[in-house]
């Protein structure tokens, strides 16, 4: 099996070096960034499987680095900041990032989220390979290339972050069910986000924004009061 390669962005030295440090003694390889402008140059050259990312740069916003990492490749993030503010946590999901941990952190519960989203990865690709196909049609012209993790509309493709995609695919597999705003953070997110829910609405709306061009009733219905579903056609 493939060695992951973590690239941890972080300019306090005393934290990347114990970051890299404990995830090495856990068998994956790791690559430090003091800057952004370095962190950017190591994703094109180390190729990590996931970043550990620090919003606080000296030379530039991690927010910035979320949104081209999210916008040129399907590397996960995990956010690493000091601001305990819900709006920045928020912000930085919308952007794309899979999880968050807020300084200080207990080292063994950035292990603990590292191992959970590499194994939510490989949980995929099982159930890609169990399924025995690579394209999903759940209606009004959308096709998701699961493989590939590519999704079209009326044969144009739509351009989506990773957590935008995992929810669409979720419901997509779950056609028709309704799932509350908790479940989809439980089963999309993989974790629980301080009780806001508000996530689940961002990512809805930026899919439908980006889905729903045509006057077709949009293909994730709301059920008020209770959350989300997928539907063809609106019904």
């Amino acid at each position: 099996m493939e060695q992951k390669k973590i690239l941890i962005i972080e300019d306090e030295e005393p934290i990347s070096e114990l970051l890299s440090y404990s995830i090495k003694k856990e068998g994956f390889l790791t690559k430090i960034a003091s800057t952004g402008e370095q962190g950017i140059q190591l994703i094109s050259e180390f190729t990590p499987h996931l970043i550990l990312l620090d919003l606080m740069l000296p030379d530039m916003s991690g927010f910035d680095i979320c949104r081209k990492v999210t916008r040129d490749d399907s590397v996960p993030i995990i956010m690493i900041t000091a601001k305990s503010d819900t709006l920045d946590k928020i912000l930085g999901m919308e952007l794309g990032a899979d999880d968050y941990i807020t300084k200080p952190f207990d080292i063994r519960e950035v292990i603990v989220r590292i191992k959970a989203i590499f194994r939510r990865i490989e949980l995929t690709s099982e159930l890609i390979e169990t399924n025995g196909f690579d394209v999903l049609q759940p209606g009004n012209g959308i096709e998701l290339y699961k493989e590939k993790r590519e999704v079209f509309k009326d044969g144009s493709m739509v351009e989506l972050t990773n957590k935008e995609y995992d929810l669409l695919l979720f419901l997509a597999e779950n056609k028709g069910r309704v799932f509350s705003r908790a479940d989809l953070l439980d089963k999309v997110w993989g974790f629980d986000f301080i009780g806001d829910t508000r996530t689940v609405d961002i990512h809805v709306q930026r899919l439908r924004k980006k889905l729903d061009k045509s006057k077709r009733p949009s293909i994730i219905e709301t059920v008020f009061g209770v959350g989300y579903k997928l539907v063809s056609n609106g019904h």
